[in-house]
């Protein structure tokens, strides 16, 4: 792997994960130290990350971790409701009925994975991941997916927010369970249906874990 592929890698995580803060500096020289390569790469890592929209330039000298304002989280979920929708009716219509029905018996079982606490939360992850893939697998459709996976690349950053917060979980878990049993029973308006409703709750939960994260840091 290049060097630039392997610093735009562990920054990428280390931002989604939130490692790296919003608001963060990402220091050329400071990172190349840290990371252990020559500032070239690092350069190059940080344009594919400002073009993915997680870092933002401050000055022309200054870049930081992209903010997560409400603002910012209000027009990500109008993004996915269009794309989301879109892409769930999609999946009822043109979906892998053996695919979607071993996914619904790991999404029936994913709130049992929170019972661990901390170390059920990324095996719960998996599970919607491997859900969010299926549907995009099931589209056929390359520029859907495309748009649907960078969609998806902020959304990894705002759903941390709801990490630590196994009840949201829970209720995630039984909206991806109807959106599941929308697509296998080959229904695309309440696929869509269904997912609307899980994106609005989602919406409102991240909103209010991002005023209480103000309140905190306040």
């Amino acid at each position: 792997m290049r060097a630039s592929e392997r610093v735009y890698a562990t920054l990428r995580e280390e931002i989604l994960d939130g490692v790296l803060e919003p608001g963060a500096q990402l220091a050329e020289v400071e990172q190349s130290k840290r990371l252990g390569v020559s500032r070239t790469p690092v350069r190059e890592a940080l344009n594919r990350l400002a073009s993915d929209g997680l870092v933002q330039a401050l000055s022309p000298r200054v870049l930081v971790v992209a903010e997560l304002s409400e603002e910012r989280i209000r027009t990500l979920y109008e993004l996915r409701r269009v794309l989301e929708t879109s892409a769930a009716a999609l999946a009822a219509e043109r979906g892998d009925a053996a695919v979607f029905t071993e996914l619904r018996a790991r999404v029936e079982a994913a709130p049992r994975l929170l019972d661990a606490g901390e170390a059920g939360i990324a095996p719960y992850f998996e599970v919607v991941d491997a859900l969010d893939e299926a549907i995009a697998d099931a589209l056929d459709n390359p520029y859907l997916a495309s748009a649907l996976a960078s969609a998806r690349l902020h959304s990894a950053r705002i759903r941390r927010l709801a990490s630590h917060d196994p009840n949201r979980l829970r209720e995630a878990a039984a909206e991806h369970l109807l959106v599941v049993d929308a697509i296998l029973a080959r229904d695309a308006q309440l696929a869509a249906h269904a997912t609307h409703v899980h994106l609005h709750r989602s919406l409102n939960s991240a909103l209010a874990r991002s005023t209480d994260r103000k309140d905190t840091s306040a």
